[in-house]
């Protein structure tokens, strides 16, 4: 006859049931939970596996509902992008005395775990994080320390389980297209953001969409994946608008891209909007003021960013939010940027 040794019972789990399962000391164990780096790695996955089999979690600390740091980690931040994030976050922490500690990860989209260590070692009251995101087992991290997260991800591709704040980014691509198309173009450009960021792919979904229900087709010679930044906006605007069978539209992934085009559109000698319309992404402040002023699809940055924190200042005073996802409306602002190809006037 054999017997089991009967389970643990449900809030009997000690920080010396994990030692002891693992063979290791009750200070090895609590490092590991503080997110001290100097644990072996083995020993760590040893130790978060058996915390994870009991369902361990710590006990809460009551925290000051206004007091603490808020940790604001961009994937990279070095545009007017950024600082529309920036500001919109700051819109909600500020007037209740919340400090903003800025980080980023240098184009990374999920974080080293030395990085994460690091900020374990002075736990944060949350963490909000911009294009980027935590792995499984880093979660369970935060998760047991009792430190909330929410992802600001305009790909909306995160897990259900993990709070997040995006936008409708096929509806952007589809408005813009629409837009050009409703105008008479027929030969459009677009220049999108990487292929491997699923905004960008969503964008040149509605992009697509927008021609399909037009009956136009897309000319692939006309399709660019690059960066969200001006020069691929300028580098692939040169390749387009050099062509003989150059478009007389150009649909930009973010109004940086956009900015390129036009200055692509000038060494050549291009009139906008009689003889290349252009038009942008995200609504950027800079894009009412440039001449002429740019037509875009406004993304809401601000809203978003202060919409995720709010989200997460109300998970570290422990309120239950409504709804995990949000989605904030996209739409088209015309500017000066956008005509009528000069054939059809």
């Amino acid at each position: 006859m054999t017997t089991s040794r009967p389970a643990t019972p449900p809030g009997a789990v000690t920080i010396a049931t994990i030692a002891k399962e693992v063979g290791v000391s009750v200070a090895t164990v609590s490092k590991v939970l503080n997110g001290r780096a100097d644990v072996a790695a083995h020993t760590r996955a040893r130790v978060e596996a058996s915390l994870e089999r009991h369902g361990y979690r710590r006990r809460s600390r009551r925290r000051s509902a206004d007091a603490g740091q808020v940790h604001l980690v961009f994937h990279e931040f070095d545009n007017e992008w950024a600082m529309e994030i920036i500001r919109g976050v700051e819109s909600v922490t500020a007037p209740v005395g919340v400090n903003v500690v800025l980080s980023q990860l240098g184009g990374a989209h999920r974080p080293p775990q030395q990085w994460l260590d690091e900020l374990l070692t002075y736990p944060p009251r949350g963490v909000l994080f911009v294009l980027c995101q935590l792995g499984e087992a880093q979660q369970r991290q935060l998760q047991r320390r009792k430190i909330p997260f929410v992802v600001l991800d305009t790909d909306s591709a995160t897990s259900a389980s993990v709070p997040t704040v995006g936008s409708n980014n096929f509806n952007g691509g589809l408005l813009a297209a629409r837009h050009l198309l409703g105008l008479g173009h027929r030969r459009i450009g677009i220049i999108a953001g990487p292929q491997d960021v699923l905004c960008s792919r969503a964008r040149t979904a509605g992009f697509r969409s927008a021609h399909e229900e037009a009956g136009v087709g897309v000319d692939p010679e006309l399709v660019r994946f690059g960066s969200f930044y001006v020069d691929a906006g300028y580098t692939y605007g040169m390749e387009l608008l050099s062509t003989a069978q150059r478009p007389t539209a150009i649909f930009a992934g973010s109004d940086m891209q956009a900015m390129g085009v036009l200055r692509a559109a000038r060494q050549l000698g291009l009139d906008v909007p009689g003889d290349l319309s252009v038009v942008g992404y995200d609504n950027l402040p800079v894009a009412a003021w440039i001449g002429p002023a740019l037509t875009t699809v406004n993304q809401p940055l601000r809203d978003m960013a202060g919409t995720a924190t709010q989200m997460l200042l109300d998970l570290a005073r422990g309120v239950d939010l409504p709804a995990s996802r949000v989605d904030l409306v996209t739409e088209l602002i015309v500017r000066e940027t956008s005509a009528p190809p000069a054939r059809t006037r």
